[in-house]
């Protein structure tokens, strides 16, 4: 089990949600997003980590949106996590921005595609914080020992690890729901990201999407006994600055979590 704040991971607990938007886009549709999260999950009693990033370091296109600046995006992110009394989680791409974010995140996320990073992950390590390292789509989920012995090495074991889809073929990915047990087999929380599952990268200079699938994933993901549902979500997601193909719209958020916690509470009857 992992415990970050008063949020408990694993150990056969209900799931935790993971949710929030792609990136900061502005403090009032952070704030906004954050607000209506937190009463849904208060409502259905489901455990709340706030997700966003305050940079996307990793865009197909250069003219993609990269963020509003990081200072002014922590600050937002500082804010959000006071005013709701949040627990925080955002992406670190660097060992400096590990540092720039000690005062700010209480879960540090590695990206997919840095999973293999060494120094960025001994570093996130060394904090002592949680650390949500996101499986490569390149990767087995056997692979993922590799990635669990750099953290450990430093005496950090709050390690989560999250399933995101893998590679298949070109601009597209697909979820090998064995990649769950797999990954549970070795000792740590395992989180379905249900959102960046339904991808297609890189198709016409852009990372699109296929979003009628989040509910199915997000369901069997459940059905396997999940630790934790990550899911990125907006108001209008069409309009999105950041993955406007594979985020959830906000107003269909409460549906999918019911019957995610009925399928959860099922699978983890006692």
């Amino acid at each position: 089990m992992v415990e970050i704040k008063n949020v408990k991971l694993g150990a056969n607990l209900p799931f935790v949600l993971i949710a929030g938007p792609c990136v900061v886009e502005s403090e009032k549709i952070t704030f906004t997003i954050a607000e209506q999260i937190k009463n849904i999950t208060s409502k259905l009693n489901i455990p709340f980590i706030f997700k966003s990033s305050y940079k996307k370091a990793n865009r197909t296109s250069i003219k993609s949106f990269k963020g509003i600046g990081d200072s002014e995006a922590i600050k937002i992110l500082q804010k959000v996590r006071k005013e709701f009394n949040l627990t925080l989680l955002t992406d670190v791409h660097s060992t400096e921005e590990i540092k720039l974010l000690s005062d700010c995140a209480d879960v540090l996320q590695i990206p997919a595609f840095l999973c293999r990073q060494t120094e960025l992950l001994v570093a996130a390590g060394e904090t002592g914080k949680p650390v949500n390292v996101k499986k490569g789509q390149f990767l087995a989920p056997e692979e993922m020992k590799h990635a669990i012995e750099k953290i450990e090495s430093t005496g950090n074991k709050k390690i989560l690890l999250t399933e995101r889809g893998t590679t298949f073929g070109y601009n597209n990915l697909v979820v090998d729901m064995r990649s769950l047990v797999i990954m549970k087999e070795f000792g740590y929380p395992v989180v379905m990201d249900a959102t960046h599952s339904v991808q297609l990268p890189g198709s016409g200079g852009k990372t699109s999407g296929q979003p009628r699938f989040i509910k199915p994933l997000a369901k069997a993901a459940a059905a396997i006994g999940i630790d934790a549902l990550f899911l990125e979500v907006h108001p209008d997601p069409s309009n999105a600055l950041s993955d406007a193909d594979s985020q959830l719209p906000l107003n269909e958020l409460e549906a999918i979590l019911i019957e995610v916690k009925e399928i959860d509470s099922i699978v983890k009857k006692k």
